[in-house]
């Protein structure tokens, strides 16, 4: 069989991408994701089964065995179908030339960061971008390889990350360039007719995994380092934390509270009041004020978060 247009996902932002191709460009053919069980060996941030389209829209769902689609099961259903163009959205990990060669017009996924590919290649670069206090994020449609992020670019969409986004506004913010660059691609596709941009003078660097012990907070940083961490890891992502001797606080929403008050009476990380619930927190630059948090206990005046 010969499906045309196929999206590679495993995430609600997939779902969300499937939506807008079916309603507003052309048919999706097919819809390639993983197998719930498959989840449960790998962390998977915000990942929402896809068989729900089948449901809505009739469109046939392959769930893969493996993340690295290299089960059998996979490879055979590879093997026997003819496929056009894959477009990748939330889909974490490379897709192997076995996949990538049944493709006539290639699959085509996106990655950004403050610059240009290569550089900034790697895991989570959205996170990074805010965690590391970037202010705009330049996002990259492009025809993926064997290697992960190569400069294979399709075409380019700019936006930026102000003080007030967290991941999932900036998510907001990716999903609508992400829309502006498939409309883009699938009427190249169309008309036979795309162009792909492979020079770059930039050079490669790299962003590292990020697992859930890299979302503890310290308090010896400066607030600004504190507040990027917390909006750079906020849900669908696992959250910043702290401690409370042996207690874990995960901190979903803070901000900058002051840093003209004289706080030196107080340790970086005590608990310098509370207001309405919410824990006024020294830092060594001034102090953060935690909006919303997640505890087995309160958190009370003169707690020292570590």
């Amino acid at each position: 069989m010969k499906y045309k247009v196929v999206v590679f996902g495993v995430k609600d932002t997939s779902e969300n991408i499937v939506d807008f191709i079916q309603k507003t460009i052309c048919p999706v053919d097919l819809v390639i994701t993983i197998s719930p069980e498959v989840t449960r060996k790998n962390q998977v941030s915000g990942y929402k089964g896809l068989s729900v389209l089948t449901e809505k829209y009739g469109i046939p769902v392959h769930e893969a065995d493996s993340y690295f689609l290299t089960d059998e099961k996979t490879q055979k259903f590879i093997r026997e179908n003819e496929f056009d163009i894959g477009i990748s959205m939330g889909w974490q990990r490379l897709i192997p030339p076995s996949v990538l060669d049944a493709f006539a017009y290639g699959i085509y996924g996106f990655h950004g960061n403050c610059g240009y590919l290569p550089f900034g290649r790697g895991r989570s670069p959205l996170n990074w971008s805010i965690i590391l206090g970037d202010t705009r994020f330049n996002l990259n449609m492009f025809r993926y390889d064997e290697k992960a992020d190569s400069p294979n670019v399709f075409a380019t969409e700019m936006f930026s990350i102000t003080p007030h986004d967290d991941i999932r506004t900036a998510q907001y913010k990716n999903m609508i360039c992400s829309k502006n660059l498939i409309r883009k691609l699938l009427k190249a596709y169309a008309e036979d007719h795309i162009v792909i941009r492979t020079e770059s003078k930039d050079y490669d660097s790299w962003y590292g995994k990020r697992t859930v012990a890299d979302g503890k907070i310290d308090f010896h940083a400066r607030t600004r380092e504190i507040y990027n961490l917390i909006r750079g890891v906020a849900a669908p992502f696992p959250g910043a934390y702290a401690m409370i001797g042996e207690e874990k606080v995960t901190v979903w929403e803070a901000h900058p509270f002051d840093e003209m008050i004289d706080f030196s009476a107080f340790a970086p990380g005590e608990v310098i009041d509370i207001f309405d619930n919410k824990p006024v927190v020294r830092t060594v630059d001034g102090s953060l004020l935690i909006d919303r948090y997640e505890s087995m206990r309160e958190i009370a005046v003169g707690d020292l978060l570590s």
